[in-house]
């Protein structure tokens, strides 16, 4: 499952630089960069809960199969639309959409499955080794859709995204299943008070999952605007985004190392805030440096801040969750986590124009380090776990 994960998301990232430069070159707007990753993440804030109730009554292997087969389908159609040299803004904003109304549905499915492959006291580690996947993903992806991009063309991209689905498919079909839910006569409506009743009871559910809408909606809009930073503060081209992208995944996969190393211990909350803060404090010394290679170290211990606060939630999250309710509260989880990013990247889009990106940036980074200070001096539930 790493494996195939792991090649999937090399083309995702792959196809996230292409995308990215391309929307600004083609349009020149940062807010339309904004409005792509928007469209990307809303879906799955609106689809998600709807997504959770499915992924926990049905073989969460089928459903994540099928999530994969629509996102191959998005990457191919933009390779035809490239080569055949007829792509405009809106066919991307719309197959960004059709990709995110998908994950909806996989997200919640991938999240309760992966538990289900490991003992509990090996949680931790999975998780964290799952972000490793991820963020070397961060780091291979760029670099080659980077030399794609630039040697090959955005058709190679999009291409090869679309043949790295096969890997995780394969993946699926491959491994074993130890919990499958069982069919269940209630409607939609009842399994989703199920699941927010199953929240409302754990004491610090709660403020892991606000927690986690308010670092998304602040900290990701950092990477989403690196090629603002790129172009506009570092006067560089695709190779300087690539860079940053490549930078950012390795203190990523750095961060998430250390995670997986600590494993299961005492305190992880508290930890996961001192962790929070001083992601803010990077993100607010990112913004306002100037000079590349510190720039290039800040980002750096961004991305491994980042990831370490994210792989501690989600920890704790899935520590405190039962098998047969994972899919409801990990979609409600997602929706807080995921719903977050278009939110926050639609108003730093917004704001970017006006106050420019730096600006906008270190007030991100301000505000999330006194929300940590705040969950870890005065709401005390997460630092209490």
């Amino acid at each position: 499952m790493w494996i195939g994960a792991c090649t999937s998301s090399i083309g995702t990232w792959m196809q996230k630089l292409a995308q990215s430069w391309l929307v600004l070159e083609i349009s020149g707007s940062p807010f339309l960069l904004g409005l792509d990753a928007f469209l990307g993440e809303i879906p799955i804030f609106l689809f998600s809960l709807v997504g959770g109730v499915v992924a926990d009554r049905m073989d969460r292997r089928k459903l994540l199969i099928a999530s994969q087969v629509i996102q191959m389908s998005c990457a191919f159609t933009l390779t035809v639309l490239f080569a055949t040299h007829v792509v405009h803004v809106w066919h991307i904003l719309t197959l960004s959409f059709i990709v995110g109304f998908a994950q909806a549905f996989g997200g919640p499915a991938y999240q309760a499955l992966i538990p289900t492959l490991v003992e509990g006291e090996d949680l931790p580690n999975a998780i964290a080794l799952n972000s490793i996947q991820f963020n070397l993903a961060r780091i291979i992806g760029p670099v080659l859709g980077g030399l794609a991009l630039t040697k090959l063309g955005a058709t190679w991209c999009f291409g090869l995204n679309g043949a790295s689905f096969i890997a995780v498919i394969i993946s699926l079909v491959s491994i074993r299943i130890h919990f499958i839910p069982q069919p269940t006569r209630e409607s939609m409506a009842q399994s989703m008070k199920q699941g927010i009743s199953f929240i409302r009871r754990k004491a610090a559910m709660v403020s892991l999952i606000v927690l986690a809408f308010s670092m998304t909606v602040l900290a990701v809009p950092m990477i989403v605007f690196l090629p603002v930073f790129a172009k506009d503060v570092f006067h560089g081209g695709p190779d300087t985004y690539t860079m940053l992208l490549s930078v950012s995944g390795v203190g990523s996969v750095f961060g998430a190392l250390i995670v997986a190393g600590m494993g299961r211990r005492p305190h992880q909350g508290r930890d996961a805030l001192l962790m929070l803060i001083g992601l803010g404090v990077l993100l607010l010394a990112f913004a306002l440096s100037r000079t590349p290679w510190l720039s290039y170290v800040l980002l750096f211990l961004a991305g491994a801040a980042l990831v370490s606060v994210f792989s501690l939630v989600s920890s704790l999250v899935q520590l405190i969750t039962t098998d047969d309710m994972r899919g409801r509260v990990m979609s409600v989880y997602n929706v807080a986590f995921r719903g977050g990013m278009p939110i926050g990247n639609l108003v730093t889009g917004s704001l970017v124009p006006l106050f420019s990106a730096p600006s906008v940036l270190a007030v991100n980074g301000l505000l999330l380090a006194i929300l940590s200070l705040y969950f870890l001096l005065i709401h005390r539930r997460i630092a209490s776990l």
